[in-house]
């Protein structure tokens, strides 16, 4: 029912933000590489509106009503031998299909600390947290202190989430390409990737149509992740790229990924 409703929320959001609209031709044009059919664009808008209605029920049902709902995982051998070997596991989700079930499916296999990002209304900050820090399910705050706490529960053979495709403050990413164009991009991830044993996996959370639940899929990176900071970076972005275009309707294209921070040169330019 959130589903059939969420559709329709997302075109009537279609309908009244212009800027929405503009976002996500922007955005989806560049990754296909031609101008998007309107089909396509209101496939976006629908995945949208069902993003927005589910994420709630998401953080406020009971867990094992939400990890009920996940009727497929491809790949889910990848995260249980990486656990059976002791190794510690950094998961890569972008913000494509249901991301939110990524953490919880993966804490079924023991502990997991996921970066935690406060929405700009305080007033979700609690639900949000709450939602997400469930069970084996740690959440870290998205500076310094989160940051130690990341790298010491990888260093201690245990699980990090993150989405590697937020758009970084100052001081916290590097020019990469994203969709042929420069996209400010967060160097955390990368840098994750660097620790000692670490393993990496992709992972995504695929919304069935008509409300029949969720389909996991995890994979190792089709490249490895490797070299320099700036080379792991664009690792990282193309990874991504790899699984949005497996479900390009899902993918978040109203997100504002190609912003320039304050303080921030553009893409080439030397800093002052």
């Amino acid at each position: 029912m959130l589903h059939l409703i969420g559709g329709w929320v997302g075109r009537v959001f279609w309908l009244l933000s212009a800027a929405f609209r503009d976002e996500v031709r922007r955005n989806l044009g560049r990754a296909l590489g031609h101008e998007p059919s309107r089909q396509q664009l209101l496939r976006v808008a629908e995945e949208t509106g069902r993003q927005m209605l589910e994420l709630p029920w998401v953080w406020l049902r009971p867990q094992e009503e939400v990890l009920s709902r996940i009727v497929q995982v491809e790949g889910g051998e990848l995260l249980a031998q990486a656990r059976q070997d002791g190794a510690s596991v950094l998961l890569l989700t972008p913000h494509l299909g249901c991301f939110e079930m990524c953490a919880q499916y993966c804490s079924t296999h023991g502990p997991i600390t996921v970066l935690f990002r406060p929405p700009r209304k305080a007033s979700l900050a609690p639900i949000m947290e709450a939602g997400r820090a469930r069970g084996n399910v740690q959440v870290a705050p998205a500076d310094v202190s989160g940051v130690r706490r990341l790298v010491k529960a990888l260093r201690s053979g245990e699980m990090v989430g993150m989405l590697p495709d937020q758009a970084p403050k100052q001081g916290e990413g590097v020019w990469a390409p994203f969709f042929g164009k420069p996209a400010w991009t967060m160097t955390l991830a990368a840098r994750l990737s660097e620790v000692k044993g670490v393993r990496v996996i992709m992972i995504w959370a695929e919304r069935l149509p008509r409300g029949r639940g969720y389909a996991l899929h995890l994979s190792e990176p089709v490249a490895p992740i490797e070299g320099d900071l700036e080379a792991r970076c664009v690792a990282v972005n193309r990874e991504i790229e790899q699984l949005i275009m497996r479900c390009p309707e899902q993918y978040l294209w109203g997100y504002k990924r190609y912003k320039r921070p304050s303080g921030v040169p553009e893409p080439g330019a030397e800093a002052e």
